[in-house]
């Protein structure tokens, strides 16, 4: 692909729905995120993980049965 032709791409990105162009910037965040070996949060991502450590801070835990019930789900046990 061309430069020529990526610029024409993202020029037709910009005429897309709000939805569509935040899901191409996940999809290019996990692309740069593959190549380079570093992902980088974004807001709602961070502010999940805050909220993580504020719950954690005040003893606040996830029974293990759930916790167990979603690995399970997952595959991971």
């Amino acid at each position: 692909m061309t430069k020529k032709q990526i610029n024409a791409v993202l020029e037709n990105v910009r005429s897309w729905p709000q939805q569509d162009q935040e899901e191409l910037v996940e999809i290019a965040r996990e692309i740069e995120a593959r190549r380079t070996g570093i992902y980088v949060m974004n807001d709602e991502e961070r502010a999940a993980v805050r909220e993580g450590l504020d719950q954690a801070r005040r003893g606040e835990f996830v029974p293990d049965d759930e916790m167990d019930a979603l690995w399970k789900k997952y595959g991971v046990i």
